[in-house]
């Protein structure tokens, strides 16, 4: 008995335990947590409202060496990296000529000489005779251009002979098309070719193979593209920072110089190229098509009062902010804003800088709504 009767009081406790304690937990779990917020004072920083635009940084004068004659590498005289000088030897090219045109040089030669000889043989003849006053002055002088015409023609032919089979002639000396030569002064950036390779002169029909890139690596400029929603606030003179993938502890200066009157469509967007002249410090060296960030200055504030963005409230017309006013007491006060970076945006009115704002806790308040 005595058994049974502990067993019913200790239930008995343990079920009036377990309301009390489930009472209890309801009724805490009813009780709004107090909200606690955190501030932040106002700082004074330097505020830059910019614009991105992505490109790359490229030289500004990028020539490609083409060949004046058609016919296959001989030798190559330079390699990527190597700095040249304008006129200098870039390539040697053997000519392969044509067998057709070939054949025609050679037949014309050959009948200019026979055509000579037998030219010469009445003018050495006719000298004579004027010489023994036979003929006169004006009746030879008809012989004698016949053989300065003949001779013309002879050397006319052996040189067409020449350039065909040697990209040369005689007259020319130590000029020849064969030898294809730097159009300026800069780096080789790339050799597209090797020794072996045919090559195709540049004409009007085609643009000829490509045997070298020569560049001034000295003046390089940023070349890139910007929605249109942005172009609109560019002018020419602005100044670009440069972040360069490549040099990411480094930052550079450029001088926008070219906005685009005409964009074009890319991925939906329409989007306009724009150019900037890169300030390269004595030492400084890009290479070409190192791609780039521009950050584009379209305003600047230095050392102004600012809150970071996301402390400041809209509510129609109206800017505020809430400033403490005690702990955990708070007040909307109107504000006058000025330029902002999307991080931090400068305030005109309307607060000082000892003043405390107000930090959302958004978190917590979802918490106690939910609760």
């Amino acid at each position: 008995m005595k058994l049974k009767s502990f067993l019913r009081i200790f239930i008995g406790l343990l079920i009036a335990v377990v309301f009390i304690g489930t009472i209890y937990f309801l009724y805490d779990k009813s009780q709004e947590k107090p909200v606690e917020y955190e501030t932040e004072n106002v700082i004074e920083t330097n505020i830059i409202k910019k614009s991105v635009a992505t490109g790359a940084v490229v030289p500004r004068k990028e020539i490609e060496i083409k060949p004046k004659v058609s016919g296959i590498i001989d030798q190559i005289y330079i390699e990527p990296g190597q700095m040249v000088k304008r006129g200098d030897l870039i390539a040697r090219i053997k000519i392969t000529p044509n067998m057709v045109n070939l054949n025609n040089a050679e037949s014309r030669v050959n009948r200019s000489k026979i055509n000579f000889n037998n030219v010469k043989i009445e003018y050495d003849r006719n000298l004579k005779l004027k010489q023994d006053e036979v003929i006169s002055e004006s009746e030879f002088k008809q012989f004698e251009l016949n053989f300065n015409s003949a001779k013309e023609e002879m050397e006319a032919a052996q040189n067409n002979l020449d350039l065909i089979k040697k990209g040369s002639t005689k007259a020319s000396g130590k000029s020849s098309n064969t030898l294809i030569r730097s159009t300026i002064s800069g780096m080789v950036l790339d050799v597209p070719i090797e020794e072996g390779n045919s090559v195709i002169e540049s004409n009007t029909f085609n643009d000829g193979t490509t045997v070298a890139f020569v560049a001034d690596m000295g003046e390089m400029i940023f070349e890139g593209k910007v929605d249109e929603s942005e172009v609109g606030k560019l002018k020419p003179g602005m100044d670009l920072i440069l972040t360069i993938g490549a040099i990411d502890e480094e930052k550079f200066h450029a001088d926008l110089e070219y906005i685009s009157p005409k964009g074009v469509t890319e991925n939906g967007a329409i989007q306009f190229e724009i150019r900037a002249k890169v300030v390269l410090d004595e030492g400084n060296f890009i290479r070409a098509g190192y791609s780039a960030n521009a950050d584009i200055v379209l305003d600047r504030k230095d050392s102004v009062m600012a809150v970071p963005e996301n402390l400041v409230q809209f509510a129609e017309d109206s800017v505020f902010v809430e400033v403490r006013t005690g702990d955990q007491e708070f007040e909307k006060r109107l504000i006058k804003t000025g330029i902002s970076d999307g991080i931090n945006i400068e305030i005109l009115e309307g607060l000082s800088k000892d003043d405390e704002i107000k930090q959302p806790n958004t978190e917590l308040e979802d918490a106690n709504r939910r609760g």
